[in-house]
């Protein structure tokens, strides 16, 4: 079996991971499981694929459509006698589409990561609902409930949800959060890892940080947030300085191996309005680190409210608040959520498991598919 992965994604983040640990476990699966991934040449992904035995073919993507990109798909489907395309995001989608109307491409997977509505517009639909999709995987069963409202074969959709990998895990980094920051042994820090765009909502992370600081005057708590800067980081940046916070909370931007970091937190907040399950979580469960979280996505589906970890609305940054200093002395909550989360994880959401269910959907489609 031979499987090209498309993405179009510059920078590293969760679906990034999502599709290298796929890759890795799909072959300790099976040795006739070959993968190889299309990527942005240059973008954060090569160049942290570059280091692995993954096969990686660079594609140059200067704007949104680019022709490279398709015709490099197109090339190396021709050569290596690719069997199906599973493709990751939703611009690789586009431009697999187009390379199709060029040449008659393998069938399709694609991979639906995030709870986004898709947009009522011809075009989208004409994509989404594209006849070379055989399947369409999502990551939540949120998302595939969302999802199935664009889409005219449900039969399409199926529930894989993600996990970790649990044999690369390390708790080694290039520096120690507390010593980095000059804090205290009694400084509480509150960590994120995620990149800067809307769907994180990172200006709830500041105002929470705002009301516990400024308002409720701890300042015996620090917020870290890792993750790629974009166009949105300088408003980040001034909001934390027009709320004086900059000595209480700290961007360190993209970070190799980030959620290596994560056992040096001692709560994991996720302030997102829109997600499919962001990995950070999966992460904090095995790191064993409390999580509070927006109710978003599927989120609701591995986190339940009081039981394994604490939830709020979107924007709500004042309960937000309530659950973090709710839990800086209740160890023995803390050591309730992070056993529930942690066994759930092992036993549920790893990418063992996720690659087990993948691999059959793609046995789904081949077998399915006619001869020619």
């Amino acid at each position: 079996m031979n499987i090209l992965h498309l993405s179009a994604v510059k920078n590293w983040g969760g679906g990034e991971n999502h599709i290298e640990n796929l890759c890795h476990e799909l072959e300790q699966l099976s040795p006739t499981v070959t993968n190889n991934i299309l990527c942005v040449k240059n973008g954060h992904f090569q160049k942290k694929l570059s280091s692995g035995k993954i096969g990686v073919v660079p594609a140059r993507l200067s704007f949104k459509l680019d022709p490279r990109y398709f015709l490099k798909l197109i090339r190396f489907c021709k050569k290596e006698k690719i069997d199906l395309i599973h493709i990751h995001d939703t611009t690789a989608l586009a431009l697999g589409v187009i390379g199709d109307y060029f040449y008659d491409l393998p069938p399709f997977v694609f991979s639906k990561k995030t709870s986004f509505p898709i947009k009522n517009r011809e075009s989208t639909l004409h994509k989404y609902n594209y006849y070379k999709i055989k399947k369409i995987l999502c990551v939540s069963e949120e998302t595939k409930k969302v999802t199935s409202l664009a889409i005219k074969d449900s039969a399409k959709l199926a529930t894989i949800y993600h996990g970790t990998r649990l044999e690369n895990k390390s708790k080694k980094t290039p520096f120690l959060l507390r010593e980095k920051l000059g804090l205290k042994p009694q400084q509480k820090i509150i960590g994120n890892i995620a990149n800067h765009i809307r769907a994180k909502s990172l200006e709830n992370f500041i105002d929470i940080a705002h009301t516990i600081i400024n308002e409720n005057k701890r300042t015996d708590f620090t917020f870290v947030q890792i993750g790629s800067f974009t166009n949105r980081t300088e408003d980040l940046q001034r909001k934390i300085a027009k709320l004086n916070l900059q000595d209480h909370v700290f961007l360190l931007g993209f970070l190799p191996d980030a959620s290596n970091f994560i056992s040096q937190f001692d709560i994991s907040l996720v302030t997102s309005q829109s997600e499919g399950i962001p990995g950070f979580i999966y992460e904090s469960f095995f790191h064993k680190v409390p999580v509070i979280s927006t109710r978003v996505g599927g989120i609701p589906e591995i986190i339940t409210d009081g039981e394994n970890g604490l939830l709020a609305n979107m924007h709500d940054h004042k309960k937000l608040s309530e659950h973090i200093l709710f839990l800086y002395d209740k160890p023995q909550v803390i050591n309730r959520f992070t056993d529930l989360s942690h066994k759930l994880l092992i036993e549920n959401f790893t990418t063992t498991k996720m690659a087990e269910q993948t691999l059959l959907e793609y046995k789904k489609v081949l077998n399915g598919r006619s001869k020619k």
